[in-house]
């Protein structure tokens, strides 16, 4: 990566010309289901606790495909789709693990059942992430009065992932001009050069990138006392109020209904 790019990028930590679409007459148009952040946060508080408390696989599957409905609506079709197969393979892997005997069984089973806790809770932290921008959090937790503490280090988060994202294209590209292709059998066959060719370029930008967003943030003044403004409209519609319903209701079916599943 140039110079140029590199500081382009950290000046734009916190553009929202990059996240947003303006029309000429100043309205903002965003595709998909828009949910308010702190909606947000709190059907991933009950996708944790439906995912912690599931009476059964079956009610798993339920939780799932409500998430990859959810993801569908905020136009994160493939990344839903694709998780919720990934769950049904490993739903299937489960029961075929409770079908043998023994010590494989026991391995399999505890930590395949690990993976029907957290998996869950990583596809729709995914659809979260992925879809939530920087400007529209720091905007909702500033109105909810929320620490600065807690705020800041998440915001940076969120700038940090597809920043990330960036380095590693970058790092594919070089490895192929080296005809080494990041994937399983490069690294059974050449482990050593394949170690070097991710892992060292990836740890090395990350320690940079991390320092660049770090020193834009606080350019952009981050860390002003004072009220944050705010182009994006932030508030609570009807929307929230449907998926907040839907998850809690998927929640107190579990708990409640434990013997239809």
């Amino acid at each position: 990566m140039s110079k140029e790019q590199s500081e382009r990028r950290a000046l734009g930590v916190l553009r929202m010309s990059d996240d947003w679409n303006y029309s000429m007459n100043g309205e903002t148009v965003c595709n998909g289901l828009w949910i308010d952040p702190r909606t947000k946060i709190v059907i991933l508080l009950l996708c944790v606790l439906s995912a912690t408390m599931a009476p059964s696989m079956r009610y798993e599957m339920l939780l799932v495909l409500l998430i990859a409905c959810f993801g569908i609506a905020c136009r994160k079709v493939r990344y839903s789709i694709i998780g919720a197969l990934v769950y049904a393979a490993v739903y299937f892997v489960t029961i075929a693990a409770l079908k043998t005997h023994g010590s494989v069984q026991v391995m399999l089973v505890a930590f395949l059942g690990l993976v029907h806790k957290v998996y869950p809770c990583g596809i729709l932290s995914g659809i979260i992430i992925s879809t939530t921008k920087v400007g529209e959090f720091l905007s909702a937790m500033n109105r909810s009065h929320a620490s600065r503490k807690i705020v800041i280090p998440v915001a940076v988060m969120l700038r940090y992932i597809p920043t990330v994202r960036e380095d590693w294209r970058f790092i594919k590209d070089a490895m192929k001009m080296r005809d080494i292709s990041p994937s399983l059998k490069s690294f059974l066959m050449h482990p050593g050069m394949t170690i070097e060719c991710i892992y060292v370029p990836l740890m090395m930008a990350a320690s940079k990138t991390a320092d660049e967003l770090t020193v834009a943030s606080v350019t952009r003044g981050i860390e002003n006392p004072k009220t944050r403004t705010s182009i994006v409209q932030i508030g609570f519609g009807i929307w929230d109020a449907v998926v907040t319903v839907c998850f809690l209701a998927l929640f107190l079916v579990g708990q409640f209904c434990k013997g239809v599943f």
